[in-house]
């Protein structure tokens, strides 16, 4: 019999897992607070409600065979409560608690010899200030910090007033040449199979990620390191689901992990027309305990995430789609998300091609052709 499957967060992420399972047609029901989330329209059954109330996430999870998540801030209290009750919760609440604090995500490394830059451990904006023979670092709150929010860049002991008077982590600033990621899957069994390594392109003022290439253009040295990073992490934190390793590459040709996230991630997002496993796909086999699918590409991609455009706030318009359906070897995805925001996720495009030179192009006329308005 085919398990019910719950999963907590109805986003974007959970709504292309919800494309990836109809496939299989999976019976999958979604918790999420937004009464209007993109996943509401398409899972077997939705629930509105708070992701960090124990209540609700128990409740929830009562009603389902396997538990997921979309998003780590969930209540883990609630989970840990389902999964000694015998319920199936992937990634494991023990990992999710590991990752929901960058504080602890940090010291994991350290315990188990993973490759990090240097950190010190935080209480307070004092603390940091305290530590200028540090600078220049980075001040990440411990906890709740996502998508470039949380994070603060500290030059000098001048900035030190930029810090956050809360627990964090003052994170060394490293000199990369780029930044990479790995996914990786891992199941029940404990097969690990990972994806190609990618390279991802930061926007300068947002910190999150602008566009991304795959494969990353790298030495086959620098490939082997962040492929085995990423499997020895995975392995070590013992998960079963996804695992996304965002890794730097120092300019002395060593990779460092730099976070990582138990769940489909925004450097995978191509996968699912660049690969012969998506990593939503990959997703489902790992929680359900099936093989693990081939994670081989059929050509090199990239993709770019759309924004919603600064100054409008609103219904959402998409500006310039048919300058991309008219481009071969592209293809857009749109979030269903009904109402616009400055630099609000609101979908990304796929861009594929054998050439790698007409791939650098065809992104130039992606970023360029397409805005995302309110009406």
């Amino acid at each position: 019999m085919t398990p019910t499957i719950g999963i907590l967060g109805g986003g974007q992420l959970g709504l292309m897992l919800l494309q990836a399972s109809i496939d299989w047609n999976l019976r999958v029901h979604v918790l999420d607070a937004d009464a209007e989330a993109p996943c509401r329209h398409l899972c077997t059954q939705f629930t509105q409600g708070s992701l960090t109330d124990y209540d609700t996430v128990y409740q929830f999870g009562q009603a389902v065979d396997v538990l997921t998540i979309e998003i780590e801030r969930v209540n883990v209290d609630a989970l840990e409560a389902l999964e000694r009750e015998g319920k199936r919760v992937f990634p494991q609440p023990s990992v999710i608690r590991t990752i929901q604090d960058k504080r602890l995500q940090k010291q994991f490394y350290r315990d188990h010899g993973l490759p990090t830059a240097d950190f010190i451990l935080t209480e307070n904006r004092a603390d940091v200030a305290s530590s200028a023979d540090f600078l220049p670092a980075f001040h990440k709150l411990g906890r709740d910090g996502y998508d470039g929010r949380g994070v603060q860049r500290i030059v000098s002991i001048n900035d030190a007033d930029k810090a956050f008077d809360a627990p964090g982590v003052l994170e060394k600033a490293v000199d990369f040449e780029k930044e990479l990621a790995v996914i990786v899957a891992r199941n029940e069994r404990g097969d690990v199979s990972t994806f190609p390594t990618v390279e991802m392109v930061f926007h300068p003022e947002l910190n999150l990620v602008e566009y991304l290439f795959a494969p990353a253009e790298i030495s086959d040295a620098v490939n082997e390191q962040a492929q085995d990073i990423a499997r020895r992490t995975a392995d070590a934190f013992g998960i079963v689901g996804l695992l996304a390793v965002e890794l730097f590459l120092d300019k002395e040709g060593h990779v460092l992990i730099n976070e990582v996230a138990p769940r489909p991630h925004n450097s995978g997002h191509h996968t699912i027309r660049a690969n012969v496993t998506s990593q939503f796909e990959q997703h489902w086999r790992a929680i359900l305990n099936y093989p693990l699918g081939d994670t081989t590409y059929y050509q090199p991609a990239a993709m770019v995430n759309l924004l919603g455009e600064a100054g409008h706030t609103g219904p959402a318009r998409y500006e310039g789609l048919e300058t991309l359906l008219a481009l071969p070897g592209v293809f857009p995805f749109f979030y269903g998300k009904a109402i616009t925001k400055p630099f609000r996720k609101m979908g990304h495009v796929t861009v594929m091609d054998s050439n790698l030179e007409r791939l650098r192009e065809k992104v130039a006329v992606v970023r360029d052709s397409i805005r995302i308005i309110s009406e």
